[in-house]
């Protein structure tokens, strides 16, 4: 019960954040192991004074401590899952690298623009994870989200995202942050739309490694570029099997009672016989017998009602001459 719980809360792992997660596992693993300085790999104004371009690459796979870590692949998983599943695996690991990329750029600028009174430097997953989130609500179609029960337009998620991580992650730098976040809407409106990579040149490269072996792993979910088949691994058919769903049970043709009534379909109307053969007489409104006489439907009088009533009134005149 506790894991079934647990298993629809998290969500789905995809590869694209498998592959990020392993990475910045491994650096970090790397840099604990050799014991590297401190922000080694952190983005600063060191990008543009020392000549470390790399650093753009490497430190969103970057993080100080244990903790760090954990608590940025919980956002990352959280945050940019929705957008691997909306545009593949492939050009997700692609929008990864070229947000981080650019949002690193721009605050490496600006952090140079600040002097050396104020120089701080970034790193972690944050940053791109926001990016994600500014960049997914730019596509969507919902108008409202939705978070502990308080309702928020849907434009306004990146800045509460903002806000709860920077209060709850460590070595978070808010003006980063705020960076990636206009970054990924500036994408959502195409701004960069000659750097994007198409449909096509995706499905090709999945086919391709390392993306090959990542598909081949059947413990996550590998997301295609073509959307024929995103649709059908996202939203598999359902085939459910015979009895799974209730049906209406019918009472047997055999256990009708059709002694009484004898139903007939006449031109696709029912009609019923039993009426036709046992007529219930009308009531004579001058107290005399039943009239032997048949009337139609419209109401017109038959020949043999005018002839017996014809022959009633010339014998009741002979006996009054009597």
């Amino acid at each position: 019960m506790i894991l079934q719980v647990f298993r629809d809360a998290v969500p789905v792992i995809t590869s694209g954040i498998l592959t990020v997660i392993l990475l910045s596992c491994t650096l970090f693993g790397i840099q604990t192991y050799f014991n590297f300085t401190q922000g080694v790999f952190s983005v600063g104004a060191s990008v543009f004074v020392n000549g470390h371009l790399h650093r753009l690459l490497t430190y969103p796979f970057y993080h100080k401590t244990l903790a760090q870590l954990l608590l940025n692949i919980i956002t990352l998983v959280f945050l940019s899952g929705s957008l691997e599943k909306g545009v593949g695996t492939v050009r997700f690991l692609f929008l990864f690298m070229l947000l981080s990329t650019t949002a690193g750029f721009f605050y490496a600028f600006m952090d140079l623009l600040q002097g050396e009174s104020s120089k701080s430097h970034t790193e972690g997953l944050v940053p791109v994870a926001l990016a994600c989130v500014a960049l997914s609500t730019m596509h969507t179609k919902m108008t409202k989200g939705f978070l502990c029960g308080v309702s928020f337009p849907i434009i306004a998620l990146p800045w509460v995202c903002l806000i709860i991580t920077t209060a709850l992650i460590p070595h978070s730098v808010l003006p980063c942050n705020v960076i990636a976040i206009l970054i990924g809407w500036m994408y959502g409106k195409g701004w960069f739309s000659l750097l994007d990579m198409s449909e096509a040149r995706a499905g090709v490269l999945e086919k391709m490694l390392p993306f090959r072996l990542l598909r081949s792993i059947s413990a996550v979910m590998f997301v295609p570029a073509s959307t024929e088949e995103r649709r059908e691994t996202l939203l598999p058919q359902i085939n459910p099997t015979p009895g799974s769903y209730p049906v209406q049970a019918y009472a047997p043709l055999s256990s009708i009672n059709t002694s009484d009534t004898m139903a007939k379909m006449y031109e696709g109307w029912p009609n019923s016989t039993s009426a036709l053969s046992s007529p219930t007489p009308p009531v004579n409104p001058h107290g005399h017998g039943p009239a032997h006489s048949f009337g139609t439907s419209h109401g017109h009088c038959s020949e043999q009602s005018f002839g017996q009533s014809c022959n009633h009134n010339h014998l009741t005149h002979s006996h009054g001459q009597l």
